[in-house]
């Protein structure tokens, strides 16, 4: 490897060797890339007592950054988390390979019979902050879908990052793959991201997971082609006709389950019919279990609200706190929705099928849920095994991207000696 220093001589060399594997990765046997995971599950297992001591490293750094506690939550491993990481891997192994998949077939008058398949998209960048999880969950998708992979993980990090990824690169030396599949940018330093973002000529597309600045970032400054989303913020609408029992333990799980992950419930929009009774109660319930709520005026009455300011409205807090309106229609719901939402996930609580059917039709959201908890918006719990972020644009990959939202496709085309008149 090159001076570490160097960051420009650093960078092209990481891409050139992934465009490299990424040519072996397009036709490799998918037995391999499935024996690959399997053995980099193993690897993960074995090597556990390595990726805590390397956690343990990047928590304290974390702490001496005055990371919050969601923030160190989200970068927190443990023995339980690891066992998930391995199991991701090989649910992601598990899958149908999507690399050739014809997705149509037809036969024209002229003789050509033209067939549509997946294919790799060739090198992708990953940029992401304090989740070592997306080591091995982007290392895997891609390896899938026949990508080579860049993975930029943040300073926070940097260690657990480096152990997973070691049993990452085990596991494609262990089914004769190229190790250059996947590798690790092996600095903590800022300029390997913004020369990632320019790198035209050897990655494809970037993904970035994080915050608003880093996907802000990524998003104004990058030649390559992005999947993101800014901000997960996620609304709850509680209709009139929403049943008390799956509200309270929907909301209670959207909002408290995790309150660092991207699907986490930010604010509660309740009906004007059902304010003082289920409404309450679920406000009470969220505050029992040490949410702060900061509400509207039509809210003030509860005690223990925190008053709500403009800035409440639209805003992602990644931590114990949710924000609370009272609307008079599902209209107003889903203009509020609208005006504030990031178009990620958003979710309706009703028993009557109209109102959550308008919902379905009338926003545009990547992911609209009805009577099921945010957090369910995660591309594990979608079925793809692991998901590489949840794209919110409406360019080729939308909502939880997995294996096959990593391919794009070509056209094979066959004839008979045909020619054209």
């Amino acid at each position: 490897m090159k001076d570490l220093t160097d960051i420009s001589a650093l960078m092209s060399e990481l891409g050139t060797r992934a465009r490299a594997a990424a040519s072996v990765l397009a036709s490799a046997d998918p037995a391999a890339k499935r024996a690959a995971l399997e053995a980099a599950a193993e690897a993960l297992l074995q090597g556990s007592d390595e990726v805590l001591a390397a956690n343990a490293r990047d928590l304290d750094y974390g702490r001496d950054k005055g990371l919050s506690d969601a923030m160190l939550d989200r970068l927190m491993l443990d023995q339980a988390r690891i066992e998930g990481i391995a199991a991701g891997l090989r649910a992601v192994a598990a899958q149908e390979d999507p690399v050739g998949e014809e997705l149509a077939a037809w036969q024209m008058p002229s003789g050509l019979n033209i067939r549509r398949v997946r294919t790799p998209l060739g090198v992708i960048g990953v940029i992401y902050e304090s989740r070592p999880n997306v080591t091995a969950d982007a290392g895997a998708l891609c390896l899938k879908s026949g990508n080579a992979v860049i993975l930029r993980g943040g300073s926070e990090s940097f260690h657990s990052s480096g152990a997973i990824h070691a049993c990452l690169v085990a596991g494609l030396r262990a089914a004769g793959l190229p190790e250059d599949a996947i590798q690790l940018v092996p600095t903590r330093d800022r300029a390997a991201v913004s020369h990632m973002l320019t790198m035209t000529d050897t990655i494809d597309v970037i993904v970035p997971r994080g915050g608003k600045g880093l996907v802000g970032l990524v998003q104004s400054e990058a030649r390559v082609p992005v999947f993101a989303h800014l901000e997960g913020i996620v609304h709850i609408y509680i209709d009139a006709a929403a049943d008390p029992q799956k509200t309270l333990d929907v909301v209670l799980n959207a909002k408290t389950r995790r309150t660092g992950i991207c699907g986490a419930a930010e604010c509660l929009l309740i009906h004007r019919d059902v304010v003082d009774t289920l409404g309450q109660g679920v406000i009470r319930a969220l505050m029992d279990k040490g949410v702060e709520v900061r509400g509207d005026a039509r809210l003030a009455h509860i005690d223990g609200l925190v008053p709500a300011g403009d800035d409440d409205w639209g805003r992602e807090y990644l931590d114990m706190i949710i924000a609370a309106r009272v609307v008079d229609t599902p209209g107003d719901a889903i203009a509020h929705i609208r005006q504030y939402g990031s178009q990620h996930t958003d979710c309706v609580l009703t028993e009557d099928a109209a109102v959550a059917e308008r919902f379905f039709k009338e926003l545009d959201s990547a992911i609209l849920m009805h009577n099921a908890s945010t957090q369910f918006a995660d591309g594990g719990e979608f079925g793809m095994g692991a998901e590489i972020g949840i794209a919110t644009g409406k360019m080729h990959a939308r909502g939880p991207v997995g294996a096959a939202q990593l391919t794009s496709f070509k056209y094979l085309v066959s004839g008979d000696g045909t020619t054209r008149g």
